[in-house]
């Protein structure tokens, strides 16, 4: 148990890293921020293949196929269920920011746009905490590192991100820290989720670790991939996305 707490922190806390790198350096090139979110996707797509889908195939016996298969797609689905609903939910972020000057419609459109982009990071980090959580469901500690590892080194460049657009739509220094901040913490939570839920009742393991790949391989395709293949470093984000994905590979076998 207090390794997952210790990697449910370590998930979450790698947003606050990245939001602290946000408040140092508010102007991080779109290239440095695709190759590295690129790397993380590699990663994260390994990670879904190796430390999820496989073992969830291995745990589901005879219809094993069956399970994984329907596991993947609800994952996927309920991602994309999500992201419909998202822009209904921006109104849970509360009151409007402080702006500099409050009779400015267009200044509290453009903040309102940037919390629920903040928010629909928060709703995604969810399901990336379950994934998390779920990888200890296996027994294998070595590959539910990587795969919170993976889902950590996604999230630094995400926290980094979210600082500058927050900052700019003039919303207080302390309030976009708590926003990144809150980000994080759903991730945690989600962690426990994932773990709780396996622990509970190994017969929904196989289900459980699909439906983690299905949300993590969304994720990968949805809006890592375009998001880092948007802003003409597509050639050294695809080569990056390969070493994330190699490194996974030869790390597991390293541990096999």
């Amino acid at each position: 148990m207090t390794v997952v707490l210790l990697t449910a922190l370590g998930v979450g806390g790698a947003t606050l890293v990245g939001a602290i790198l946000g408040f140092l350096f508010k102007k991080i090139s779109h290239k440095f921020s695709d190759i590295v979110l690129s790397f993380a996707a590699g990663i994260m797509l390994a990670a879904a293949m190796i430390g999820l889908i496989l073992p969830a195939l291995d745990y589901g016996g005879k219809y094993g196929i069956i399970t994984v298969s329907a596991g993947v797609i609800v994952g996927a689905v309920v991602l994309d269920l999500i992201d419909k609903l998202v822009p209904h939910l921006h109104k849970l972020m509360g009151s409007e920011p402080d702006l500099h000057n409050d009779g400015d419609a267009a200044a509290r459109a453009k903040a309102n746009k940037v919390l629920l982009f903040v928010l629909a990071i928060a709703i995604h980090n969810l399901p990336e905490g379950i994934a998390a959580g779920v990888g200890f469901g296996t027994g294998n500690n070595a590959e539910a590192f990587l795969i919170a590892g993976g889902i950590a080194l996604q999230n630094i460049p995400e926290g980094m991100v979210i600082i500058a657009p927050m900052l700019a739509s003039g919303i207080p220094p302390r309030r976009t820290f708590l926003y990144a901040a809150l980000t994080g913490v759903v991730e945690v939570v989600g962690t426990f989720i994932g773990y709780f839920a396996v622990q509970f009742s190994s017969a929904i393991l196989p289900f459980a670790l699909a439906f983690a790949g299905g949300t993590m391989l969304y994720v990968i395709s949805d809006e890592m991939i375009p998001e880092t293949h948007a802003h003409g470093a597509e050639r050294g984000a695809t080569y990056s996305l390969l070493l994330g994905f190699l490194f996974m590979l030869v790390f597991d076998f390293l541990l096999a």
